[in-house]
């Protein structure tokens, strides 16, 4: 449990009932209760019994844009520090939204420091789901980042002070380490879940057959293995849709997607003005950019759909997203209010096969990227 007492946010207003709603987010589609008084849809983290909201808040966007190390490569313009970020933790509560996702690296720690503090201080511990990651160089020198022994026990307890908790809920490896044999971190992260410093583990962007490896290096020797995938899956990267999603889908593993808004790409009508993070975040340039030619009937598509459904552009993307079978939660960033109110809105926007197939329709293969 967190270190003290916290006091929690109440929930919006309205009856609260108890719902069964079957939602086919896992292998298994099951019933999952929700509450009517909360504007959402609660799943199964892939097979696990853990139950999360159909949106996850992405918290990369908070932290602080001038943290950094030396020699960093990642700098994040556009994240919004502590003061400005608090009301999205809240407003994300009051909509319902359980799970919170960030990661060592994001404004090198500064990111768990804001989201460990809102969430201590309005939120009960054991009513939300945290998750961070592991992998990304956090410190000068050649132990500094990877997912070696050394880096993963190191890593962990560095996370947990700055988040202020006695434990993590999902730790996710933030990609593939090639100079660390998968055996040893395996049983590094097995033995961070028999610490009681987490309770489930996940990864992140990599080639199908390096999570199968691990799946079995996991297996083989009765370590935990990987409970979610969170990989780069929108309207404009669909590569995962070739191995990694049915993978994961055949082996019970939640699929919780980042960027599945592509960067914003998705979020705004073709012609809109740019924002800060398209012009400085160097994801986007390299992600998508490359194939803005090629991807503009996709957006062409959304706008269409959009403006036809008279929704928002957001939660026409999302709700295509949300209707994949294997899906549990994407993880939405949000650094205006209306980013937030748009992911939830997308729970209640039911695609008709026509619209998904002409969403679908002029997407063209992408180069495979495994890293993002």
């Amino acid at each position: 449990m967190a270190r003290g007492e916290r006091k929690a946010v109440k929930p919006l207003k309205g009856a609260i009932r108890k719902v069964f709603v079957t939602v086919k987010g896992t292998a298994l589609g099951s019933q999952i209760p929700f509450f009517s008084g909360l504007p959402m849809i609660f799943t199964r983290l892939g097979n696990t019994g853990l139950s999360v909201s159909r949106i996850c808040l992405g918290c990369m966007s908070y932290g602080d844009p001038d943290r950094t190390i030396p020699g960093a490569l990642l700098k994040l313009d556009w994240a919004l520090k502590e003061d400005a970020a608090r009301p999205f933790f809240k407003r994300a509560l009051e909509l319902g939204i359980n799970f919170f996702d960030t990661a060592n690296v994001y404004s090198y720690g500064a990111s768990e420091e804001v989201t460990g503090r809102a969430l201590r201080e309005m939120a009960m511990r054991d009513e939300v789901v945290v998750a961070t990651k592991v992998w990304g160089q956090m410190r000068p020198g050649p132990n500094g980042g990877g997912l070696s022994r050394k880096a993963i026990l190191h890593e962990i307890d560095a996370s947990l002070t700055r988040l202020g908790l006695d434990y993590v809920d999902l730790y996710q490896i933030h990609r593939w380490d090639p100079a660390t044999p998968i055996e040893e971190t395996m049983q590094a992260l097995h033995d961070v879940v028999r610490s009681g410093k987490a309770r489930y583990l996940g990864a992140s962007s990599m080639w199908a057959w390096q999570f199968a490896k691990a799946q079995a290096a996991a297996r083989d020797n009765g370590w935990t293995p990987f409970v979610s995938m969170q990989n780069q899956y929108n309207l404009l990267y669909r590569e995962e849709e070739r191995d990694m999603n049915p993978l994961c889908r055949d082996q019970g593993v939640g699929l919780i997607p980042w960027s599945p808004l592509a960067r914003g790409l998705l979020a705004r009508p073709p012609q809109a003005p740019t924002t800060k993070r398209l012009e400085t975040d160097r994801f986007t340039r390299n992600l998508y950019l490359p194939q803005a030619e090629s991807d503009a009937p996709v957006l062409a598509a959304v706008d269409q759909v959009a403006r036809a459904r008279g929704a928002r552009h957001a939660s026409v993307a999302l709700a295509w997203l949300l209707q994949k079978p294997g899906l549990s939660a994407p993880i939405v960033g949000a650094t205006k209010m209306e980013h937030l109110e748009d992911a939830v809105a997308s729970l209640d926007l039911k695609l008709s096969e026509e619209e998904v197939k002409a969403l679908e329709a002029p997407y063209v293969a992408h180069a495979v990227t495994a890293l993002g």
